[in-house]
């Protein structure tokens, strides 16, 4: 099943990062998603299958 992902959408992932955030909000789409971490502004770049395996719950959406 393919997720249903769209610019500004915070996110929550299974493990959290570094900096203690478990929230990260996309910006970049495509084969691979770009998600920036809310809280340390770090971005990172993830395979499509990567990411939605990775992903606990959408938080909100975007524009």
């Amino acid at each position: 099943m393919v997720m249903e992902i769209k610019l500004g959408d915070v996110v929550r992932l299974n493990k959290k990062h570094p900096c203690g955030s478990y929230e990260w909000q996309v910006v970049r789409l495509g084969a691979d998603i770009g998600i920036k971490c809310l809280k340390c502004q770090r971005h990172v770049l993830l395979e499509r299958s990567v990411f939605e395996r990775r992903v606990r719950a959408l938080v909100s959406r975007g524009e």
